[in-house]
């Protein structure tokens, strides 16, 4: 009910914004131009934060400026799931969600969630430019929402308060921190951790007050959000490797011309490639940073127990002939 009444007042407000931008803006400037409103939760030191901020400025060169973008920041519309609720009814035009909560609006997404599922880095990037996304992205319009590109935000592994993870023993009684789609919380079920969701803007005060014993993220959140302050032993279990997706309102997307369209694909193209090519040394920097000015040690595991533990989810998510499929074809790139 908490998120119904966050909803609505964020549609109120925007509409109101929208409203008065109509009577106040000359209609031959609304008709020359268009600006659309995008969310995410990054604040300025995140990566993603500012691949979106290149997206903006490369499709409102290429449209001449006919297309701008009016990004808001941090949260400011919502958590994911509320973003991605006014993308799908056409209030808010974009926004970058994480691939997990996608599971909750169509249930094929559900695979980038699942543990172990990508051998490799390598594996991962050959499925994100496959005829696979591309197939979940069509899937995606008879639900109100449309795909446009994805930002590699690497491989989840956990990090801790004061509990270094090198055996999923070691997890037992632990309060992680997880997102709220169920895959994710059936993860941390099967590896015996206690699950505990929340916002990722209060993992933060969370590790600090106690409320919970850890998280599961790459490098990069130890650095971007400061949580190698408080979290000091991250773990290399690399349990999932779930992307970003950039992701447009189908009511937007069938508003705009072909030639917008293409804009709109070129500059998220270009965006998600220069984001991806510079992951790596992004996470290198992140664990220089964490590892010489936060004291955060990291270690390596056998990840095998942990594959071990989950491989029920994997079966019980098979049932699904559709799941089942997508998987297949996920396996026969390997």
């Amino acid at each position: 009910m908490k998120r119904a009444k966050t909803t609505w007042l964020i549609l109120a407000v925007l509409l109101l914004s929208i409203g008065v931008l109509m009577v106040v803006a000359p209609a031959t400037d609304a008709a020359e131009t268009r600006k659309l409103t995008m969310g995410h939760i990054h604040n300025p030191n995140s990566p993603v934060y500012a691949s979106l901020e290149e997206f903006s400025g490369e499709l409102e060169q290429r449209t001449e400026g006919v297309l701008t973008t009016d990004i808001y920041t941090e949260g400011g519309l919502g958590d994911e799931r509320v973003m991605l609720e006014l993308v799908q009814n056409g209030v808010v035009d974009m926004a970058k969600v994480n691939g997990g909560v996608l599971e909750s609006f169509y249930s094929d997404f559900s695979v980038f969630s699942l543990p172990y599922v990508f051998e490799d880095e390598e594996h991962f990037k050959r499925v994100m430019v496959s005829d696979i996304v591309k197939d979940l992205y069509e899937e995606l319009e008879t639900i109100g929402l449309h795909g446009i590109a994805y930002y590699d935000a690497g491989a989840r592994s956990f990090y801790t308060a004061d509990t270094p993870i090198e055996k999923p023993e070691d997890l037992h009684g632990l309060k992680i921190r997880t997102m709220t789609n169920t895959t994710s919380i059936r993860t941390m079920e099967l590896l015996g951790a206690s699950p505990t969701p929340l916002p990722a803007p209060e993992v933060y005060t969370g590790l600090q007050q106690g409320v919970i014993d850890g998280a599961e993220s790459s490098p990069i959140a130890l650095t971007d959000a400061n949580h190698g302050e408080v979290a000091k032993y991250f773990s290399y279990d690399e349990h999932t490797r779930i992307p970003d997706f950039l992701i447009m309102s189908e009511k937007t997307w069938g508003s705009l011309s072909p030639e917008q369209q293409q804009a709109v694909e070129e500059s998220a193209a270009i965006s998600s490639e220069n984001h991806n090519a510079r992951w790596d040394q992004l996470i290198k920097e992140s664990i220089k940073q964490a590892e010489d000015e936060m004291d955060v040690t990291f270690n390596e595991l056998d990840q095998e127990p942990f594959k071990e533990l989950v491989q029920p989810l994997i079966e019980e998510r098979r049932e699904d002939p559709e799941v089942a499929e997508v998987l297949d074809d996920i396996a026969a790139l390997q």
